[in-house]
């Protein structure tokens, strides 16, 4: 994703890469002196070519970070955008997907390249109140990430047993204790299992989509052409950005990387870069198949000239525990008990990749560990209480707004993850001759500040109406535009601030050139006294991907 020179450097203990180089050949270099001085030599290296075995040893964070592409706030967005919308918010998807490639590819660059995933790079870099309210930002994003998947399941139970939505919520504390007593058979069968019970849902979904048949030109149309009309377009567009692009999967994705072996060399980098890429960007696809299906299907069937008018009122407040029926051409009467059990294990796929990232969110900005059952029993209590609220006042139509509002401010505070990783990826300080090149720089930064701009358009413009509409009297109209016009400036000059701001902490030290050997040795790739990265010795309590 980035240019590349001939360069090495390598890890410390606390996982500072920076260049070291021992004058002792490696083992894989013949060195033959040509001049009586020394300082001229010549290299027979021994390379061996990346294979597919050398592939499949770095398969594994991509699939991982893609479960939360496939949460149960996306389903509830896509099916919403789908049933208002039909194909038009189809581009959101496009988008939205190929910038996550692009972002969570920066992220595994910056993981592999610096020994540091982004939460440890933001603490060494940034003071200690900016330190503090990113943390915290960082921390309610994987909070508001975590309401979809309590509601999700809870949903999922009510559709299984009757159980009311409020009573699921509830239970899914309990899905916190499942989830870890079958960690204890290992992470990766785990994960095997869940990625299948949620394929199990796409398989669905793409039968109904044979069945229904979405006309070919109106989905292709929704795809390449933007279209924001008809009423709250502009709101659920944010929010399935929102559901696709989460702050929470940055830090995550940054740290996953680190549990690999990587070569200690500018070819081994390079190539960890190029495989983390391509695994990321086969497991985004297969992701975005899957929005796709979700919208069309949705779409189609609630476009429909022949709708029942039961059919009618639930496309016209499409939930996630009322859209099995869209499934009922292909599944019959058993739709429901499969679309529960696919939803069930959505939400608690997601469940992984948010504990995950709130440990490493923790441990980077405070340098804490928690432990993982008491870091995801925490992170589902404070879900738990907005979504129990909401789902006793609103029932169930209450809680499928609050996944949609979830999906919101997960967007909003996309800026306070992105921004830092464009800096600190697009930065020779942080990442050397590894940094960005400049199409990637310019390309992310529109496509970020394209997000940005939408967000604080859709916000100011959405408050402003509500509050010339507002039923309230003019006195609370008037307090609630004190409180929260500053809290809007405040945000704005913070990604202001953000953007702007240079960095000041060195994480990369230029190897030294009057060195001939050590020159020599860097362009051939190879390093004598490191094979490989080690893994992070601060991090060995966290059961990571294998």
């Amino acid at each position: 994703m980035g240019s590349r020179e001939n360069y090495s450097h390598s890890n410390t203990a606390h996982a500072n890469r920076i260049a070291a180089v021992d004058r002792t050949p490696p083992p894989s270099v013949n060195m033959t002196a040509t001049s009586s001085d020394n300082n001229n030599y010549h290299f027979n290296t021994n390379d061996q070519k990346p294979g597919w075995r050398k592939f499949l040893a770095y398969v594994g964070p991509g699939f991982l970070v893609s479960l939360a592409y496939l949460d149960p706030g996306n389903l509830e967005t896509d099916l919403q955008a789908g049933a208002n919308h039909g194909y038009e918010l189809l581009w959101i998807i496009l988008i939205g997907l190929i910038f996550a490639l692009i972002i969570q590819s920066l992220a595994a660059n910056l993981g592999v390249t610096t020994g540091k995933h982004l939460s440890e790079l933001c603490k060494a870099e940034y003071p200690l109140l900016v330190k503090y309210c990113l943390w915290l930002l960082a921390e309610l994003a994987v909070i508001a990430a975590d309401i979809p998947e309590v509601i999700g399941t809870a949903f999922a139970l009510n559709i299984l047993f009757n159980i009311p939505v409020w009573v699921g919520v509830l239970l899914t504390g309990c899905s916190t204790l499942l989830l870890l007593g079958l960690q204890r058979y290992g992470v990766r069968k785990l994960e095997l299992l869940i990625s299948v019970l949620v394929f199990i849902m796409a398989a669905c979904f793409f039968g109904e989509m044979s069945y229904v048949k979405p006309p070919a030109s109106g989905v292709l149309k929704g795809m390449f052409i933007p279209k924001l009309n008809g009423h709250d377009a502009t709101g659920d567009a944010i929010a399935l950005l929102g559901a696709l692009i989460m702050p929470h999967n940055l830090f995550l994705h940054s740290a996953l990387v680190l549990s690999r072996k990587v070569p200690n060399s500018v070819r081994g980098i390079n190539d960890a870069c190029r495989f983390f890429l391509i695994e990321s960007g086969f497991a985004l696809f297969v992701a975005f198949l899957i929005n796709v299906a979700v919208i069309s299907v949705s779409g189609t069937v609630c476009s429909a000239n022949n709708l029942s008018s039961d059919d009618a009122d639930r496309c016209s407040d499409l939930t996630l525990n009322s859209a099995s029926f869209l499934l009922q051409n292909v599944l019959g009467k058993s739709s429901k008990i499969i679309y529960a059990i696919a939803l069930l294990a959505s939400g608690q796929s997601s469940a992984i990749t948010g504990t995950y990232a709130g440990q490493y969110i923790m441990q980077g900005f405070l340098d804490l560990k928690m432990k993982t059952w008491m870091r995801n029993l925490m992170t589902r209590s404070i879900a738990i209480t907005p979504s129990l609220i909401v789902s006793i006042i609103g029932g169930s139509s209450g809680a499928g707004r609050l996944i949609i509002i979830a999906s919101m401010i997960l967007s909003f505070e996309l800026p306070f993850a992105l921004i830092p990783l464009l800096k600190f990826s697009s930065s020779a300080t942080k990442m050397g001759p590894h940094k960005n090149s400049i199409y990637i720089i310019v390309f992310s930064w529109i496509l970020g500040f394209g997000i940005i701009g939408i967000n604080i358009y859709y916000l100011s413009t959405a408050f402003v109406d509500w509050l010339i509409h507002s039923s309230l009297p003019k006195v609370a109209n008037v307090f609630i535009g004190i409180v929260v016009f500053p809290l809007m400036a405040i945000y704005i000059v913070s990604v202001i601030y953000l953007t702007f701001r240079k960095d000041a902490v060195v994480t990369f030290i230029e190897s030294e050139k009057n060195d001939p050997f050590a020159q020599i040795q860097m362009e051939s790739g190879q390093i004598s006294n490191v094979g490989v990265v080690p893994y992070r010795e601060d991090l060995a309590d966290i059961p990571l991907p294998k």
